[in-house]
């Protein structure tokens, strides 16, 4: 009885002795790291920027004149041309006031001939002659201002574009200065998008020139819009409040497709030359810094501060804190601590990032 026991506590003493040695076989294979260098390489980075999409000329219609809307000759959304009638505000007043004033005018005018002809015969001093003439000219200029009220009775197209909203209906009373509708010239369009200041500083050093910056657009529903824009204006002052600066790009709209109040992306496209690129898991963030963990020559793991410039799909293009001869880790970077010595297999950049979906050139 002895015997067996004294054989059973030893099986287990064996199998706890080979479930130790492989437990520490495990660990030192996990002990190894995979690291690897960054890779250089000429690259194209696509930043997107949050865009509000503007008509070249979108205007409010307002009424001129008080009164009754008589008459509605559009649609909302329909196309007219410049000079389309639109609107029609009850005229009657008015014309009733041109009336008035032409039947002034044609009293002055001949208390003004009658006037003239006395004073030629002396019957009546020169300074009469004026006053008339005066009193006639006074009646003229009221029946032109009459005629402008009547005028903008007619309320039509400034230019060709599009019909917005109707707010009022026929025969809704209408304050002078009050909103009717909005129209929109959508043959061109404007698209505004603010950019940060050291992106602008590095789009400005990369123009060649004073050549235009071409631009994309992608719209809401994810797809690219099929005109390329032009960068036209950039404002003169930054915002001190959000770092940034308000770009305007103008995009042709053949089709009207674009309406004013859409929203989009756009794109802009920045070469990078021999950019310095690592893949982004292979860095780790602390207090909003990036940081990645470069492998000394003594195999010691050292916490390193980099610089972004710009960002790919699984991708960091370095600015600064790191050089193209260093190796960083690639893995495991929660198992290591700082000064850890470590055993690493080095991974060539070029086949860690072929792993990455690499969008460069």
């Amino acid at each position: 009885m002895v015997m067996k026991s004294f054989m059973y506590i030893s099986l287990c003493l064996i199998i706890l002795s080979t479930s130790c040695q492989s437990e520490k076989n495990d660990k030192k294979e996990a002990a190894v790291f995979n690291v690897t260098s960054p890779l250089v390489k000429d690259t194209l980075v696509n930043k997107d920027y949050v865009a509000q999409i503007r008509s070249i000329n979108h205007i409010e219609l307002r009424a001129q004149e008080k009164g009754y809307i008589q008459s509605i000759f559009v649609d909302e959304g329909q196309f007219v041309q410049k000079g389309q009638p639109l609107f029609k505000i009850m005229p009657n007043l008015y014309e009733s006031d041109v009336n008035r004033a032409k039947a002034e005018v044609k009293y002055a005018e001949i208390e003004y001939q009658n006037t003239k002809n006395l004073s030629e015969k002396d019957i009546v001093a020169p300074q009469e002659t004026e006053m008339a003439k005066a009193k006639y000219e006074k009646a003229k200029a009221e029946l032109a201002s009459m005629n402008t009220h009547l005028k903008f009775t007619d309320i039509v197209a400034p230019f060709s574009g599009i019909v917005g909203k109707l707010h009022l209906r026929k025969g809704s009373l209408v304050d002078e200065g009050e909103l009717i509708t909005e129209l929109s010239d959508n043959s061109k369009m404007w698209v505004y998008f603010n950019v940060p200041e050291a992106e602008y500083l590095n789009q400005m050093e990369a123009k060649k020139d004073n050549s235009p910056m071409h631009v994309r657009l992608n719209m809401a529903n994810g797809k690219e819009f099929n005109q390329d824009g032009i960068v036209e204006t950039i404002e003169s002052d930054f915002n001190n409040e959000t770092g940034n600066i308000a770009y305007r790009a103008t995009f042709p709209n053949p089709k009207g497709l674009l309406r004013y109040g859409e929203t989009g992306n756009i794109i802009i496209t920045s070469p990078y030359t021999n950019a310095l690129m690592i893949p982004q898991k292979a860095t780790f963030e602390e207090l909003e810094k990036k940081y990645v963990y470069v492998i000394t020559k003594d195999n010691k793991v050292k916490a390193r501060e980099i610089k972004v410039a710009a960002e790919l799909p699984h991708i960091y293009v370095v600015s600064s804190g790191l050089n193209k001869d260093e190796k960083i880790l690639l893995n495991g970077l929660r198992m290591v601590q700082e000064n850890q010595t470590i055993e690493s297999k080095y991974q060539a950049p070029e086949k860690v990032m072929s792993n990455l979906d690499l969008y460069a050139e």
